[in-house]
């Protein structure tokens, strides 16, 4: 029973870090634009920049 005095405080501070790394996030623009990473993938490289060379 003694451990839910450690538990409930610790949950709690787990969510403000939560909440603060989530309202932060918000506020930085990591949620602006959530269609174009991904639709991104799906278009053909135009350079040869991007492509896999062997490491020798």
């Amino acid at each position: 029973m003694e451990i839910i005095y450690i538990l409930i405080p610790l949950s709690l501070v787990l969510l403000g870090v939560a909440l603060w790394a989530f309202f932060w996030a918000v506020r930085n623009g990591q949620f602006d634009d959530l269609e174009s990473p991904a639709s991104e993938i799906l278009e053909p490289e135009s350079n040869s920049e991007n492509t896999a060379h062997d490491c020798d």
